[in-house]
């Protein structure tokens, strides 16, 4: 296989990563609606826990991004 194949392979694998972040984000907000939804009072205790799980959900997107973009431009 030649090794620019090889990079561009790599680099498309690593991106899946972000696709997949998006889907973890729709989840932790599509569950927390629906436990608002279901339980109102409860709502305002779990929000600060909601952007906590979003930032590291976003945060591992953006890891699998950079090393996409590393693996096309740097290596």
């Amino acid at each position: 296989m030649d090794p620019l194949s090889a990079k561009f392979i790599g680099a498309g694998l690593a991106a899946i990563g972000t696709g997949i972040s998006a889907v973890g984000v729709g989840l932790i907000f599509g569950n927390f609606l629906l436990g608002a939804l279901r339980n109102p009072s409860a709502s305002d205790g779990q929000f600060g826990r909601v952007f906590i799980g979003v930032a590291l959900a976003e945060g591992l997107g953006i890891f699998a991004f950079l090393v996409a973009i590393l693996l096309l431009f740097v290596l």
